[in-house]
């Protein structure tokens, strides 16, 4: 049984301002209408596959969720409490399936946020791996090169190997200088590092206790003392956190001598900057790729423009990335893209959070649009998916008008339940119990005025909760 293990980790800061801590790239439409890691799911569509596996991160539980419901797809979604980088993450997978009594699994190691653009060729390439693999191979995927580039690291190609397109691991390299990428690039004996793998979990599990314990039996532990939370399976976070933190071509696939490489040439992209998603757009007569946004370019060439709901013009450029967002604006060379995160590590010491949250937040139930803030005020725009439900809560330092503008609230004040319709409105006074619930069949969406010496989100005591978010 094929099964896919989808990493779904990490912060994305590479495509700031767009992509943040809580809503990374993998969970955003980059390359179509759908999300990467939806994007993902689809791509295996056809293959006889067995449950997929997620492992993201606690902040991301629901935005996974909620995009599976999107796709009607089932899966095990697998919490780590800490990013430790793939090799933990694999070995939660891994652990759990054998735990969860899959018959002899074969793991398919993708992330989350790759664009892949031949499906056919990807698909065929995962069959000749599983074929590699059922002899007790460790199978990566290597890219075939189209340029020197020096974004990605390299694994050289040994000897042949007894399958068709099997060629043994002669040496994961780090990502190298131009120099260097050229001479790997002419050699033709070098492929591009894809961070995919396909391999049998015992064999993997086997080799991971070889080559590193310190990984192989905390994680162990972690799926032994795991619970079920919701629809989630949240592992050990004491167990885990006595995990070694490294990648899986660290700790084993460069130790192993069970490692083998296919060739894959199928369109592929880690889509690690907004130089790489330009590469892989479509574009107009003069190069220029437009996503979300309306436009207007004169004598523009080479750009790409990202947008949110505001027109963005452009006169006389070349070669530039603009994206923009309710909150923010980045304006960059092409060539100087790969620097975005030296942005992002000011805006962290600026203190804005403009680097973990955007304007509009997702939660559970919805979501809310910060609209307005002051020092004693904040205005927000809710919007309430039908039948959810808010906590039930209280805040010590603000209090909080209610006003609908569509759809109907049912609202709890201490012991009193209100129903508010179009154009009603409600007051919260600091301290009261209150609740928000939508119990009609479409969108609720309202205004609210907070008022308070504090505002923070901190600021929220709660009492009971459908999604698991009490103390």
């Amino acid at each position: 049984m094929l099964i896919p293990v989808i990493i779904a980790g990490g912060s994305g800061t590479r495509l700031w301002p767009m992509s943040r801590k809580y809503l990374p790239k993998q969970f955003l439409p980059l390359t179509s209408d759908r999300t990467m890691l939806q994007e993902t799911l689809v791509r295996l569509q056809g293959m006889e596959i067995g449950k997929p596996i997620i492992v993201a991160g606690d902040e991301h539980r629901f935005l996974a969720a909620e995009q599976l419901r999107e796709l009607g797809v089932e899966a095990d979604i697998i919490l780590e409490p800490e990013g430790k980088n793939t090799a933990p993450a694999i070995a939660l997978a891994a652990n759990h399936v054998i735990q969860r009594g899959d018959n002899d699994p074969q793991l398919l190691i993708l992330a989350a946020d790759h664009a892949i653009q031949n499906i056919q060729a990807f698909q065929k390439a995962v069959v000749r791996a599983k074929e590699i693999s059922s002899s007790g191979k460790l199978v990566t995927f290597g890219v075939v090169p189209t340029e020197p580039h020096t974004g990605y690291g390299y694994i050289k190609k040994g000897d042949e190997g007894s399958k068709e397109d099997e060629y043994q691991v002669a040496s994961f390299v780090e990502k190298p200088d131009a120099e260097t990428a050229a001479k790997y690039f002419s050699s033709g004996n070098y492929l591009w590092n894809s961070g995919m793998f396909l391999f049998g979990a015992e064999t993997f599990l086997s080799e991971l206790e070889k080559y590193a314990p310190g990984i192989s039996q905390p994680c162990m532990q972690a799926v032994k003392q795991a619970h079920t939370d919701l629809d989630f399976l949240r592992i050990s976070a004491e167990a885990f956190s006595a995990s070694e933190e490294d990648s899986i071509d660290y700790a084993v696939m460069e130790k192993t001598d069970k490692a083998s490489v296919i060739p894959l040439d199928a369109g592929w992209s880690d889509v690690g900057s907004w130089s790489s998603l330009w590469d892989i757009s479509d574009k107009d007569s003069l190069g220029n790729v437009v996503k979300n946004s309306d436009a207007i370019l004169e004598s523009t060439k080479n750009c790409m423009i990202v947008g949110d709901d505001r027109l963005i013009s452009t006169l006389g450029v070349d070669n530039l990335v603009v994206v923009d967002t309710k909150d923010a604006l980045l304006v960059a060379h092409k060539d100087a893209i790969q620097d975005v995160k030296k942005i992002v590590d000011a805006v962290k010491l600026s203190g804005s959070g403009q680097h973990e949250f955007h304007r509009v937040v997702y939660r559970p139930w919805g979501n809310y649009d910060s609209i307005d803030n002051g020092a004693r005020y904040q205005v927000k725009r809710i919007t309430v998916k039908p039948g959810e439900k808010l906590s039930v809560q209280m805040h010590h330092h603000r209090a909080e008008h209610w006003v609908v503008v569509s759809g109907i609230a049912k609202v709890q004040r201490d012991d009193e339940t209100i129903m508010l319709a179009e154009n009603e409105s409600v007051y919260l006074p600091i301290g009261c119990v209150h609740a928000l619930e939508n119990p009609g069949k479409i969108s609720l969406e309202l205004i609210e005025v907070q008022v308070g010496s504090y505002l923070g989100e901190d600021d929220i005591v709660r009492f009971e909760d459908r999604y698991g978010r009490t103390e």
